[in-house]
């Protein structure tokens, strides 16, 4: 049975309230993500398997903190709950996800969703976090109240949604009506009787202790100290960027040579023609030097998830408020940005919580100068084979290199909110308002699913755009073939070897040679195709089967300058070489003129920035 014939059961709530870890935890890997029709925003669906044995469709709608929608996300959880988003059926039950440790602000939103008439059940998660800090939840209280069955969950824990689960089953089959107490039915509550009833529900329901927060207001005045906090803040980044080459290098190691010996194999196995150079040369030499890096980008990926899982990100954002605001960006542009570090998509889709349109703008402008995963292979690899492994103190040269090269995306996106800043003058006020969420523990099968989801994306963009452009690649190096007479070798008597050739022209001035060129040009679809690419070129254009299975660092460490190497790192921080980028910038902001001035600022910076690296690195013996 598919799950638009099952029952549907609409999970909502504030961010950070474990909506997303309960989700995970009804659903377990029976997910599916994908976005809703005509927008950017994810729709994340799965199915629940009863005790019982029968199946719920469940869907985890976007975080709100209101039904008064300002922001995309909002509006698709209100007319969703309300059975008016088109293409979605409307849910049989609505769970309201609430968190135990925060209900002065959660039950606001819980009272607007009951306004709206549906069957409805409060799901009062992180009860364990609640109980070891002494607050005492009348559950049965709160159900009499709000007149909606209440159940407690812990969703980190296993079988911590069992009674959510049994309440679930049993308003599906008797759906009830919730009573409306203020409003028509349209979750349309004034503020000041919000606020009102969720100080008599507190009240009566919630008994608060005065050291309740000991533990968040000890490490608050640590990591939100002005100096303190932003000190830990940097060496916490610098930390993540040194996990990442020391312990993803074992597991590189295997899959490179995993991939060397496939490649080999295939060598050996196929008669000497277009088919054994397709498979050993192009898919093979493509694909691997794109997988190898699957380690790297998991860790970075790991730390990011448990940042946001701990509760720690809200408060990097309060903490480098001020800075991005002189910047011309604010406090609330960080999360995006961080999200850009995986990948700029996402990122600049999560602008949309941003309600200031010039900082919206701004935000998704320079979201592409964030160092995203799909430019971690490149980096990788050029390191790899021009920096030696050697320790600098307690730190790894190579690990400092990567900071660095984090840390001028970083820099350069400040550089430019603050000259779009001075453009376009505001005189408002500025404010940020962020609900900082109770510390916790990430749990590691939320970390496992995040992960797990991560590397499908990754291996199915291996599998399908980057195996389909290698491909490509493979046959515009090999056909057409050289002539009879030909003295030089074949791939210079290629399309792709012409086009590389005309284009080394507009990049010597970099450094960069014919290889580098050709390379560039797939690599506008993603960034990481750029390393395929290099690997099928070098593959097609060794002299011998024994040169064409080395592998790429050692060929490249031979052929190029270290000044060419440091040109091509420092044109991978500006070029926008994503047209995924570019067309999300498209979607989010409606407009062409702000695709072009994206692309024309970044190609610009990263042409001027590479012609000075190149030049001064000759200029010190480099070259």
């Amino acid at each position: 049975m598919s799950t638009a014939a099952l029952p549907r059961i609409a999970l909502v709530g504030n961010p950070n309230c474990g909506k997303t870890a309960l989700f995970n935890q009804l659903t377990g890997s029976r997910q599916k993500v994908a976005n809703y029709a005509g927008v950017t925003v994810e729709r994340k669906e799965g199915r629940l398997v009863a005790p019982s044995g029968r199946s719920y469709a469940v869907l985890d709608l976007p975080g709100a903190y209101s039904l008064h929608a300002a922001s995309l996300d909002e509006a698709i959880t209100r007319d969703l709950c309300r059975g008016f988003y088109p293409g979605e059926p409307v849910p049989d039950v609505i769970v309201c996800v609430v968190d135990a440790t925060n209900l002065r602000l959660h039950l606001r939103f819980a009272l607007e969703v009951r306004e709206l008439g549906k069957p409805m059940v409060v799901a009062v998660n992180m009860m364990d976090t609640a109980r070891r800090r002494g607050i005492e939840i009348d559950l049965p209280a709160l159900e009499r109240e709000l007149g909606v069955p209440v159940v407690p969950t812990v969703a980190v824990r296993k079988h911590g949604a069992r009674e959510l689960v049994a309440m679930l089953e049993r308003v599906v089959e008797r759906p009830h009506e919730p009573r409306r107490h203020f409003s028509g039915g349209d979750g349309a509550l004034d503020v000041d009787t919000l606020h009102a009833e969720t100080r008599r529900l507190l009240a009566l329901a919630v008994r608060m202790p005065r050291r309740t927060a000991e533990v968040d207001d000890a490490l608050d005045r640590v990591l939100l100290h002005p100096v303190f906090g932003l000190a830990i803040l940097a060496v916490v980044m610098f930390l993540i960027f040194q996990a990442v080459y020391a312990w993803a290098t074992p597991l590189m190691d295997l899959i490179d040579a995993g991939a060397a010996a496939l490649a080999e194999a295939a060598r050996g196995a196929l008669p000497e023609g277009p088919l054994a150079s397709l498979i050993a040369d192009g898919i093979i030499a493509g694909v691997g030097s794109v997988v190898v890096f699957l380690p790297q980008i998991l860790i970075l990926f790991a730390f990011i998830l448990a940042l946001e899982e701990s509760g720690y990100l809200p408060r990097a954002a309060f903490l480098l408020d001020r800075l991005m605001f002189r910047a011309g960006l604010s406090g609330r542009s960080f999360i995006p940005l961080l999200s850009s570090f995986a990948c700029a998509v996402p990122g600049i889709m999560a602008t949309r919580s941003i309600q200031d349109p010039r900082d919206r703008l701004a935000t998704i402008l320079v979201a592409p100068l964030m160092t995203c995963s799909a430019r971690l292979p490149v980096y990788a690899l050029l390191i790899g084979a021009f920096i030696p492994a050697q320790p600098v103190g307690w730190f790894n040269l190579q690990g400092l290199v990567l900071f660095a090269l984090y840390t001028a995306g970083i820099l350069s996106a400040l550089a430019v909110a603050w000259v779009m800043k001075r453009w376009r003058r505001d005189k408002g006020e500025h404010a940020l308002l962020l609900e900082l969420p109770s510390y916790r523990l990430p749990h590691p099968r939320d970390l496992a699913i995040g992960l797990w989801e991560r590397a499908m994306i990754f291996l199915k963009r291996v599998g399908g755009i980057i195996l389909a452009l290698t491909i490509l690649l493979w046959f515009l190096l090999s056909f057409p073939a050289p002539p009879p007479d030909a003295v030089g070798p074949a791939i210079d008597y290629s399309f792709a070897g012409r086009i590389g050739r005309a284009l080394a022209v507009v990049f010597a001035p970099l450094g960069f040679n014919w290889q580098i060129c050709i390379a560039l040009i797939p690599g506008m679809a993603a960034r990481e195709v750029a390393v395929a690419s290099l690997a099928t070129v070098y593959a097609l254009s060794a002299p011998d089967d024994e040169a064409a299975a080395q592998a790429l660092a050692p060929v490249i460490a031979a052929d190029w300058s270290l000044a060419t190497a440091l040109a091509l790192l420092v044109w991978f921080i500006y070029a926008p070489q994503c047209i995924s980028t570019l067309a999300t910038i498209k979607r989010e902001t409606g407009s062409w003129k702000q695709v072009g001035i994206a692309a024309g600022y970044l190609f610009g910076l990263a042409y001027l920035m590479s012609l000075l690296t190149y030049q001064l690195a000759v200029a010190l013996g480099g070259g």
